[in-house]
């Protein structure tokens, strides 16, 4: 699949959540402005997944960057990856860039944090296996670990990502606005997740934005 089809994938699929944007070159804006957002597609070698990158540029010096993979070669791989952007972080994005909130596939809360008060937008904690269940004390966790950083007054997004291996070794990354975030790694490493035989991935994504009062 190339990037046009991609990108004309992904302008119906927001509107399909009441998101009208246009297409300008390589991106897809709202109203001639930011947010903007763009995807593309790389195909994986022979046997292995491809992969789905999305970009959302939400002003001039800051941009959301996530990415996913997709099962399957050309069409099917690329749809496979969309499917799995539009499960784990549309709703979220939709939320905090674009204010259109969907209850029923995020979670919303509000937390007081320094001296700010933020709206905060949980998509869901998705596993690469269905019986798997999710550690307790992950958001207490988060909203601690958040308490420790300075936050600037704009959006912020977490990413936070768990896999454990058939061999039982894990591998954790948590992410701060696209950068490496060691309290988020700490947040990570002190939750009890389960331990099973096979191996298992999962992924969560988070924004927060200040409060409207």
């Amino acid at each position: 699949m190339n990037d046009n089809a991609v990108q004309a994938d992904l302008l119906r699929l927001f509107e399909r959540h009441d998101v009208e944007l246009e297409l300008d070159e390589e991106w897809l804006v709202t109203d001639g402005d930011f947010p903007a957002v763009r995807a593309s597609w790389h195909e994986g070698a022979e046997g292995a997944p491809g992969r789905l990158d999305v970009d959302v540029v939400i002003s001039e010096e800051r941009h959301i960057e996530e990415s996913f993979a997709g099962n399957g070669r050309g069409d099917t791989g690329a749809r496979d990856a969309l499917n799995a952007f539009e499960r784990n972080v549309l709703h979220v994005l939709l939320a905090a860039c674009w204010y259109v909130t969907d209850d029923r596939r995020i979670q919303l809360q509000s937390w007081d944090l320094g001296m700010r008060s933020w709206d905060v937008f949980v998509g869901p904690l998705a596993f690469s296996r269905d019986d798997v269940s999710a550690p307790d004390g992950l958001l207490p966790g988060l909203h601690d670990a958040l308490r420790n950083e300075s936050l600037s007054g704009e959006l912020h997004w977490i990413r936070l990502f768990h896999r454990r291996a058939d061999d039982g070794s894990v591998v954790t990354e948590a992410l701060l606005d696209n950068q490496p975030w060691p309290g988020g790694d700490r947040l990570l490493s002190q939750l009890a997740w389960p331990s099973t035989e096979k191996g298992y991935s999962a992924r969560c994504f988070i924004a927060l934005d200040i409060r409207d009062y």
